[in-house]
């Protein structure tokens, strides 16, 4: 199967993803303030889903330019559909898969958030990230980490081992990378990149009402729905949604938070 799960087993729906992503947009927007742009520098935005935030980053940069990569056809056509080159000329978007970047010292900053955990074998990741920097360039990501999500996962592991569910997982195996720093330091240094920053940190995923809720199901846990026929899949996603309700209970403003894990490095080439 190809490291990047996503590639060719799951479809992904764009606008719909673009609707329920509000958080990874604002993750992404704090992300970025920690780079400290000069407004010149050549960035490559790895996993850049619908565009926007490879747009905000091309707004920042008008000296520069912008490439955003997905290895989604759907995304890649709707990030050039919404931020077109004839109003961003500083930016470009290409199909292209993390674990075979094809770019040779082309870039200042290497930016990437909430995707490189859709991958189990960064090591290819991290090589053409090296390969793709500028010497001194910097890298700068974030990603699930370990122990993310971890009582929505308690619920689905629960889920699939109950009837009718069982049979559509056998032989399911944990579908993400998300690993601790401790596991991930060895394969940054082994690249040669020199480790600024490494840390496993907690976010909050806050979901406004239920619905909202149920959308970021469906659009972000896809290895999961992708196992129960598609006639079931509301089915599942409401019964996913009610379990963890139920085991942690919206806020008084109805509001459904889930605590996250994010594996965050700086590096330099």
């Amino acid at each position: 199967m190809n490291e990047t799960l996503y590639q060719d087993k799951y479809k992904w729906n764009a606008k719909e993803y673009a609707k329920y992503s509000a958080s990874q947009q604002r993750w992404a927007r704090q992300l970025i303030e920690k780079i400290k742009l000069k407004g010149d520098e050549h960035i490559l935005d790895i996993g850049c889903g619908d565009g926007k935030v490879t747009a905000e980053i091309a707004r920042a940069v008008h000296k520069g330019r912008v490439v955003g990569i997905d290895n989604s056809e759907d995304m890649i056509s709707l990030a050039s559909k919404k931020f077109p080159s004839s109003q961003y000329p500083n930016l470009s978007f290409r199909e292209m898969d993390a674990t075979s970047l094809s770019f040779l010292e082309e870039f200042d900053i290497v930016f990437s958030n909430a995707t490189l955990h859709w991958i189990i074998n960064h090591r290819p990741v991290l090589k053409g990230i090296y390969q793709a920097l500028k010497p001194k360039g910097k890298a700068i990501v974030q990603m699930g980490g370990k122990g993310n999500a971890a009582s929505l996962i308690k619920c689905l592991d629960e889920i699939i081992r109950e009837g009718p569910w069982e049979e559509y997982f056998y032989n399911f195996s944990f579908p993400y990378g998300f690993y601790s720093p401790r596991e991930y330091e060895p394969w940054l240094k082994e690249t040669g990149f020199k480790i600024q920053h490494l840390e496993l940190k907690p976010k909050l995923m806050v979901c406004e009402d239920i619905e909202s809720f149920k959308g970021w199901i469906r659009t972000t846990w896809l290895p999961y729905l992708c196992q129960v026929p598609g006639n079931l899949r509301n089915s599942f996603i409401e019964l996913v949604a009610k379990r963890y309700i139920k085991k942690y209970p919206s806020d008084s403003d109805g509001k459904i938070k889930i605590l996250m894990k994010r594996l965050e490095f700086i590096v330099l080439k």
